[in-house]
């Protein structure tokens, strides 16, 4: 196998980062291939905190052998390397020792994720690995660049690795995997075409509501919120969805579980995460709808968050709101 063809092939198909960031996955393995260091890293990253989000798990217990062929495929690609494998509390129980009867004699070493959500972030592992607190670092420099102790190192979603085995091989069809759960009969994964309108997907899957719903794109905590007339768009980022009955839904209950997983699972880190969840937190207590307080929380989260969780905080509350309480 040519490291470099594998590279091209990836880039060909257009292989999207399966974490939610989406980044162009060919690129990123270049980039760790084309820095010059003594020592690299490769980090399969199976924390998948984010809820309503089971994908990965689904992969590591159907298709453990194609996921290792991607972390293996890796290895042979980028020289100096080893691996980790890293994984949250439940999936370390349950698929750990199966995957060390994969390894072989490649240079794998499975870690079991500490600390909540905000552990999977990309330089949170790089951090909660190395021994600190589970606490982002500040971008640039990029894990690309300078992750695992200081050398460049390749951070991938499960999918992105299994998919990245199928893209050698040569079945790879520009499928990915879909979330899918809810007030829906048909709860599970599916594997459909990465293109394919969320209207499309649940129409698939048997899971069209015909009763008055609303679904919830991205994730059961940072995803947005969206009305049956606006489901024919694609999923950008995590393919979960989540449907609601609107009858069997009280908003100010569903905006509480989502303050209450934003404070669980903040770091403390940084002033307008910490004290935004909290605020919000206040108004869904009283179940006020302050729009102009809101709005200026909504601004600050999004522009002056240090990570992800802070920046991603808005887009489901500002949704709701909008759509379902107005």
């Amino acid at each position: 196998m040519s490291d470099k063809n594998i590279i091209d092939k990836v880039k060909e198909s257009g292989l999207l980062g399966r974490s939610g960031s989406c980044f162009p996955t060919g690129l990123k393995w270049e980039m760790v291939k084309n820095y010059k260091a003594d020592k690299k890293y490769i980090i399969c990253n199976a924390s998948e905190g984010e809820p309503g989000t089971f994908k990965d798990g689904f992969l590591l217990k159907n298709y453990p052998e194609k996921v290792m062929e991607g972390i293996k495929i890796a290895l042979e690609t980028i020289d100096s390397s080893s691996a980790y494998i890293y994984l949250r509390k439940d999936y370390f129980q349950e698929f750990g020792k199966k995957l060390e009867s994969l390894f072989g004699d490649l240079p794998i070493t499975l870690f079991q994720k500490r600390g909540g959500y905000l552990a999977g972030e990309e330089t949170v592992i790089c951090e909660v690995i190395e021994g600190r607190r589970p606490e982002p670092r500040l971008k640039p420099p990029f894990p690309a660049e300078a992750g695992l102790w200081g050398c460049p190192t390749l951070i991938n979603n499960v999918e992105t690795f299994y998919s990245v085995a199928k893209i050698n091989d040569g079945s790879y069809e520009k499928k990915r995997f879909y979330s899918i759960s809810g007030d829906i009969s048909k709860s599970g994964v599916y594997e459909l075409p990465e293109d394919w309108s969320v209207r499309q997907v649940l129409k698939e899957t048997g899971n069209l509501p015909d009763f008055d719903f609303f679904v919830q794109v991205g994730g059961g905590a940072a995803g947005e919120i969206l009305l049956p007339e606006e489901l024919n768009c694609e999923i950008k980022g995590m393919a979960t969805i989540i449907v609601f009955d609107v009858k069997k839904t009280e908003p100010f209950a569903l905006m509480k579980k989502w303050t209450d997983f934003f404070l669980i699972e903040n770091c403390d880190k940084c002033t307008p995460c910490r004290e935004g969840a909290f605020r919000i937190n206040e108004l869904v207590e009283k179940k006020e709808i302050n729009n102009e307080v809101l709005n200026d929380l909504f601004f600050v989260l999004e522009n002056s968050s240090f990570c992800p969780l802070g920046r991603g905080m808005a887009a489901p509350f500002r949704s709701l709101i909008k759509k379902i309480i107005k």
